[in-house]
């Protein structure tokens, strides 16, 4: 996967991170109460693996646990936190995902960040991916995001993803619901996770693939591929490297959307982006077709019914389709066809100044003074 990573364009794309899930570990620790990697799975170790992914330009990523045991039934954590985040500093670890599995949702509040406290210890950075809110959720507590926040550069707040339609839509269901919660918490740094592209796999449509990238960029989640890169179909390869939509899942301002509009299987979503005029925001803004009726739906409003009410117009892209609008006004009503189970996904950056004839240079517009 590594290889493949570089070779077929996804690191180019910004994919960065080559991250080992659970079942990597033999049943038993060493002598010494160390991990030790699955000897037929790893021969040379775990150190190695991590030198093999660097010197391709990665970052490798690893898997353990909050409990007594992995979710798998591996050695966890418990007892040997220090030790755990000073080994995985010692293999050149630079993302360690730390689920919840056989232990008391209640210990996670000294638990996660005593771990992650272990983590900044060693000196080394590693991004420190929390399953904390989503054990506790399920335990019927609250959890306390700002210690969260503080501690985790992401965390799961909702069930594990499955490859089919009905697991996405019912992630898609819960942040929705649940945003006004949620939405809060996001930002550089400290990131909700609603779990990992399935693109690819064998549970999502062609439509349906394109939806989840489009509603991951606006909610913006890690972007994170479960997909055998070996036979991965080329129309799903495209839609994970789509630069401009990883481009808005990427924005600097970090600000994760919002569902704006729900009614008879018809969703909007919208995020604001960069870049900045005055008091404007831009926009990416995601049409969602969920009706059962098997076609297209027609979609017809206006920028201002969007919220996008900046006198100076807005430059519209379609991020699919590579459609350019060119520069609308808020009255300038748009309409989009969007396809059973699929997606719109426009990007509108806010115009520094009224449209004029001149030609459009997107440096400056990106960057207006």
């Amino acid at each position: 996967m590594a290889d493949l990573v570089v070779s077929e364009g996804y690191a180019a794309a910004g994919y960065e991170y080559i991250n080992v899930d659970d079942c990597w570990l033999e049943k038993s620790r060493g002598p010494r109460g160390e991990l030790v990697a699955d000897r037929r799975r790893f021969p040379s170790g775990m150190k190695a693996l991590a030198n093999y992914v660097h010197a391709k330009g990665l970052k490798f990523g690893i898997y353990e646990d909050y409990g007594n045991y992995t979710c798998a039934g591996y050695p966890g954590i418990l007892g040997f936190s220090a030790n755990d985040a000073a080994q995985f500093a010692s293999w050149d670890v630079d993302y360690v995902k730390l689920d919840g599995c056989y232990s008391l949702p209640i210990d996670m509040d000294h638990g996660y960040p005593e771990f992650g406290r272990n983590l900044n210890a060693t000196g080394r950075p590693m991004i420190y991916s929390c399953s904390w809110p989503v054990y506790q959720i399920y335990a019927g507590m609250n959890p306390n995001y700002s210690s969260i926040i503080q501690h985790c550069n992401l965390w799961r707040n909702y069930d594990d993803i499955q490859d089919s339609w009905a697991s996405l839509e019912s992630i898609i269901d819960y942040y929705g619901n649940n945003q006004d919660a949620i939405i809060p918490n996001a930002g550089p740094g400290h990131w909700n996770d609603p779990d990992m592209l399935i693109i690819g796999n064998f549970g999502l449509s062609y439509e349906q693939s394109k939806t989840q990238m489009a509603l991951w960029a606006i909610m913006a989640a890690p972007l994170m591929m479960s997909v055998d890169l070996r036979t991965i179909r080329p129309e799903f390869k495209a839609i994970l490297q789509n630069r401009k939509i990883i481009a808005v899942d990427q924005d600097p301002l970090g600000i994760q959307g919002r569902r704006i509009y729900k009614h008879k299987g018809i969703e909007i979503w919208s995020r604001p982006i960069t870049p900045i005029y005055q008091t404007y925001y831009s926009y990416a803004i995601a049409f969602v077709n969920r009706r059962t009726d098997g076609t297209p739906s027609d979609v017809a409003v206006t920028l201002r019914e969007l919220g996008l009410i900046s006198p100076t117009g807005y430059r519209v892209e379609d991020l699919y389709e590579e459609v350019d609008y060119g520069v609308l006004s808020p009255q300038t009503k748009i309409k989009v066809k969007v396809n059973p189970s699929g997606v719109v996904i426009l990007r509108a950056d806010v115009q520094p100044e009224r449209y004029s004839k001149r030609p459009y240079n997107p440096i400056f517009y990106r960057y207006p003074n």
